[in-house]
């Protein structure tokens, strides 16, 4: 895999692509041709297709990177002729026939949950004063509450209603390197 030299990053579903900005500026300081997709997180379907999209745009094969719920969308996505890796960090790996709903479901009830706020007219919001405790707790207190105002609304579709219809890779677990 050496010869891959294209990198697409897939955000996870309350957030958008520019929270990938400190890693697109290490991937690109290394020499790799770096995407961010933009997905609008109203359903895996249309997420999986905006991926593909801009996967058809690479001049050659990727490494697929999501986070959080973007691991949904690259497990599907992953079929792409042009996907030669997938990379999941922090990120959702369902299983045949799974949902982001289904494996929210299966963390402990005693444990941290998502300050997911009940559903407004068929849309997802987070809890604006718990975003960066669950969130953003690594980052600067003015850029997570700038990432708290600017990320998009999560259709519950998106997380509830699409199944997965194939498993794109079997997943291998990578330590993390430090820099």
């Amino acid at each position: 895999m050496t010869d891959v030299k294209n990198v697409v990053l897939v955000h996870g579903g309350f957030v958008d692509g520019s929270g990938w900005r400190g890693v697109y500026d290490l991937l690109t300081a290394d020499g790799f041709n770096v995407s961010v997709v933009q997905n609008q997180t109203l359903s895996l379907e249309s997420d999986v297709e905006t991926t593909h999209n801009v996967l058809a745009l690479q001049d050659g094969p990727a490494i697929l990177v999501g986070h959080s719920y973007g691991g949904a969308v690259i497990t599907e996505a992953g079929n792409h002729a042009h996907v030669a890796g997938l990379v999941y960090i922090t990120a959702f790996a369902p299983d045949q026939g799974e949902s982001v709903n289904t494996l929210l479901g299966t963390f402990p009830q005693d444990g941290p949950q998502p300050p997911i706020l009940p559903p407004v007219d068929g849309f997802l919001f987070l809890d604006r004063g718990k975003f960066a405790e669950s969130f953003a707790a690594d980052l600067p207190a003015d850029d997570a509450v700038f990432m708290a105002d600017s990320g998009p609304m999560g259709r519950r579709g998106a997380q509830r209603r699409d199944h997965r219809a194939s498993v794109a890779h079997q997943a291998e677990l990578v330590p993390h390197r430090e820099r």
